[in-house]
């Protein structure tokens, strides 16, 4: 006959000793059809089942996984994605707009024709995508480079396209069209034969960064080609930088306020100097 192991007491009001009955039953701790204590709390000492604290994550390590989901999607590894929001998911201190997104996700990790496009993009093979957007245009390119970036915490098809009609960027760069991938619910795709293009049509252009900007900035991007203090300018930062689309590059500049000044080319400079005449006039009504 078997040894019969040893006995603890528990002094636990009804209430408790329900709520313990209801976990045993959770993680099925039973003696037949019935809850075991007994099993749930040697599952506990055996490290079975692990006690932790619950409901106590900060909004930074929140954030911080979050994060790790969007750079892991980004990265093509869906799979691991997953498996993150799924561990955020069992928390309760996820906020409503993250919780909503995350069960979205869940639901519908990435877009089909999303796959097809990053399958064509690391063979470097033309293709034609064809979508409906929320206005119910169709829109129809052939694009010849591609890639999958993010501003401003979203994520975009950034791509060269023979089509321009419709893109408002200068004329240099209207082949360069940008897309953002959520508003896309459905493409069709198809391969085109052509040259597959190394890069988008970019432009160089030059910016004199003043005061404390000048000494705080640093190369953020591979596209910066020049950075250097002018001799002729004392305390004067020249900076060139290849810029494939205006309008990002001007959301950048205007967050520097006085301390940057595009110098060329002009159709860079005169599409600042609208925008600030236009935001000028916008607070002097």
């Amino acid at each position: 006959m078997g040894r019969r192991g040893q006995s603890v007491t528990l002094s636990v009001s009804e209430l408790d000793k329900s709520k313990l009955e209801a976990l045993a039953l959770e993680f099925g701790m039973t003696w037949g059809d019935r809850p075991n204590i007994s099993r749930l709390v040697e599952a506990i000492a055996r490290r079975q089942l692990v006690i932790a604290p619950n409901h106590d994550w900060t909004k930074e390590r929140i954030n911080a996984l979050n994060q790790a989901r969007t750079a892991l999607i980004d990265a093509g590894r869906i799979e691991a994605a997953v498996m993150i929001a799924h561990l955020l998911l069992e928390r309760s201190e996820l906020t409503i707009p993250l919780r909503t997104e995350l069960e979205q996700f869940v639901e519908r990790p990435a877009f089909p024709w999303r796959l097809e496009v990053e399958r064509y993009i690391r063979r470097q093979q033309p293709f034609q995508l064809s979508y409906q957007d929320a206005a119910e245009r169709i829109w129809q390119f052939t694009i010849r480079h591609a890639e999958i970036v993010t501003y401003e915490d979203r994520q975009y098809l950034d791509c060269w396209c023979e089509e321009t009609e419709g893109n408002q960027d200068l004329p240099d760069l209207t082949h360069n069209w940008c897309l953002r991938i959520d508003r896309i619910t459905d493409a069709v795709i198809a391969p085109v034969n052509g040259e597959w293009y190394a890069e988008l049509t970019a432009i160089l252009v030059e910016m004199h960064l003043f005061r404390g900007l000048a000494f705080a900035y640093r190369s953020k991007t591979a596209k910066d080609e020049v950075n250097e203090w002018l001799a002729e300018l004392p305390q004067v930062r020249r900076v060139v930088r290849r810029v494939a689309h205006s309008f990002w590059f001007m959301r950048e500049v205007l967050r520097y306020g006085q301390d940057c000044e595009i110098i060329s080319p002009n159709a860079m400079r005169d599409r600042m100097k609208q925008e600030v005449q236009a935001l000028y006039e916008r607070y002097d009504r």
